[in-house]
């Protein structure tokens, strides 16, 4: 399946909202990411993410069905980047999300001084690892009972990728 990587623009509001409004998403990302995803929330994140360099929309014919960024550290982190990706469950399976991850890390790595692109897992997300792994990425460490979501306690599975040196 084809798709492109791009800023968010606006007219991508209905089409963010319908796909990011789903349980099986939000279970497997920071609380921050909104459920029920509203149409309001659509809106602010637009306003928010038009502008920046670190995060793009996934596009497929024409409609924004997923987002991947980055966030960059600071202090003496200051040589990592995280990297957050989501999809809608309509477009799974179609490694869309192993080559936007492959994408995103080779622009991270052109355009800033970061050493290691890391993301944090659930334990239970087994395709996020395998999208990972087919990206690249290689599991660094798992923290024991580190995160919290709705109440429970799971591990987190740390990958990361570093910049090749030449």
């Amino acid at each position: 399946m084809n798709f492109t990587l791009r800023r968010w623009q606006s007219g991508d509001e209905k089409s963010l909202a319908e796909n990011a409004n789903n349980y099986k998403i939000w279970k497997n990302l920071k609380d921050v990411f909104p459920h029920p995803y509203t149409i309001t929330d659509a809106y602010e994140w637009v306003k928010i993410a038009a502008d920046s360099a670190e995060n793009f929309a996934i596009e497929v014919d024409a409609k924004a069905v997923g987002g991947i960024g980055i966030m960059l550290k600071d202090d003496i982190y200051q040589k990592n980047a995280e990297i957050g990706y989501w999809l809608g469950e309509a477009y799974w399976g179609n490694k869309i999300i192993s080559t936007a991850i492959t994408e995103v890390v080779q622009y991270t790595f052109a355009y800033y001084k970061i050493h290691r692109i890391y993301a944090g897992v659930f334990e239970y997300n087994l395709p996020s690892m395998k999208a990972l792994e087919k990206a690249g990425f290689e599991k660094e460490a798992v923290l024991k009972k580190s995160l919290v979501k709705e109440g429970n306690l799971y591990d987190e599975h740390i990958y990361a990728k570093y910049r090749e040196v030449v």
